[in-house]
């Protein structure tokens, strides 16, 4: 198969080659979270100081993040390949603007940070993945919850506000997006802040535990009832993120789909338990000691099975796509409901490319078993779309080329290096200037 590389507006964009059908065996680490990473990072925006953030992955978002955080006054020095000092001497620009702000949805929370700190902010409306609507509004009626004028146009948010003040905030959904920003807020507002129905995922919880240690005062972390009393002042400390967990249950599913020889460090289980407990549903055994999992099953005692995403502590949306390629080669029928993202389902055409037998009916997807996968050219239609077909290529026979890998880039750090350790014959085909 001759190299394919995609034009994108003219602008020649990178793939994965993929000789797959390759024996796997070693050990895949875990780098840092990266959706805890980036709104720790923000955080460095509430309170004047210096902080240093460890367990950083090194990634296209976190690269992305950092400009916007420099554009708007912070400085920024790589101590190490996952270190960095950030020193806040104060906000020099109230306006996140929309070149920085389009690439990535992450950035529309520097409004909470930048309320607490200077008590006004304009920002872009976001950008991000393509994988259904992700609209700003709860974030917005928790700021005017808390005393904060806004005013939308030109396509940016402008909020102000003369005394954040503490509110009952009662989320319609469990964003996560919304419950950081206006913990973020929150954390320098007067008197108290009562979140209902706040978002639970792990990432929430490690940038309370961050808030925490520079002195926020902050209870009920881990519940969907988070209780945020305002503080005058916050001390900038030394933090190391948490590990991601949605790349953990990636190679989770990489050690099952090539029976086991594949170990897994950096996994905390509490922070997947969903996930695992389907696995082991479906037959899947696995033996942790201290952050290290091995599978002890082999692939043929997997089963079929039923998965419906949710929030968190439910089964992950970020991990559906993977469990779609594993569940391909698992003999019977299983089925995926998605609950979260309405266009979460576009990875279905490109494995069924592949030789998957996957059909959608409505937000659900129908997966009968084959056999095999076969190789071929695919392409990424976001983050988590890319690693599932990175999973499918490594296991077909043959030479398969994974298109727009920027995707990939966005969430997993240095991922064909990772893969080339443990045996895969995977090369980025470097894109032309």
């Amino acid at each position: 198969m001759p190299c394919v590389r995609e034009k994108i507006g003219g602008i020649m964009v990178e793939a994965f080659r993929i000789n797959g059908g390759k024996e796997l065996s070693g050990v895949l680490e875990v780098s840092g979270a990266k959706n805890a990473a980036l709104p720790i990072l923000i955080g460095t925006l509430i309170e004047k100081g210096t902080y240093i953030i460890n367990n950083v992955p090194d990634l296209r978002d976190i690269k992305t993040l950092i400009k916007l955080i420099e554009s708007l006054g912070v400085q920024s020095e790589r101590l190490d390949k996952n270190s960095y000092k950030f020193v806040n001497n104060g906000i020099t620009n109230l306006t996140a603007s929309y070149d920085l702000v389009k690439k990535m949805r992450a950035s529309f929370l520097v409004m909470g940070p930048m309320l607490a700190h200077e008590k006004k902010a304009t920002v872009s409306l976001p950008g991000g993945c393509a994988i259904g609507a992700r609209p700003v509004d709860l974030h917005l009626k928790g700021f005017e919850a808390m005393g904060v004028k806004i005013k939308i146009e030109h396509g940016y948010v402008e909020a102000e506000v003369e005394e954040l003040t503490g509110s009952n905030v009662i989320f319609d959904f469990p964003s996560v997006g919304a419950t950081e920003n206006v913990i973020m807020a929150a954390v320098k507002a007067k008197g108290t802040t009562v979140l209902e129905n706040a978002a639970r995922e792990p990432e929430v919880d490690d940038l309370c535990k961050f808030l925490i240690a520079m002195g926020a005062k902050i209870e009920g972390v881990g519940t969907g009832r988070l209780v945020i009393e305002g503080v005058e002042k916050l001390v900038p400390c030394e933090y190391t993120v948490m590990p991601d967990r949605i790349e953990a249950g990636t190679y989770i599913v990489a050690s099952l789909m090539f029976d086991s020889k594949i170990q897994v460090k950096g996994v905390e289980r509490v922070h997947i338990e969903s996930f695992m407990m389907k696995l082991e549903e479906m037959g899947a055994v696995f033996e942790i000691k201290d952050d290290l999992l091995k599978v002890t099953s082999k692939f043929e005692d997997l089963k079929p099975a039923k998965v419906t995403t949710m929030p968190h502590p439910g089964f992950a949306t970020d991990l559906q796509s993977q469990m779609m390629t594993l569940m391909s080669l698992i003999e019977g029928h299983s089925e995926i409901k998605e609950t979260i993202f309405e266009n979460r389902f576009m990875h279905v055409p490109e494995l069924n490319r592949m030789g998957a037998n996957i059909h959608i009916d409505g937000h659900v997807s129908l997966i009968d078993g084959v056999d095999k996968f076969s190789s071929a050219e695919v392409m990424a239609s976001d983050l988590r779309a890319g690693a599932s077909l990175v999973l499918a290529a490594l296991k077909a026979d043959g030479q398969s080329i994974v298109n727009r890998i920027y995707h990939v880039d966005r969430g997993y750090e240095r991922l064909e290096e990772k893969l080339k350790k443990i045996g895969a014959d995977i090369e980025r085909i470097k894109a032309e200037a």
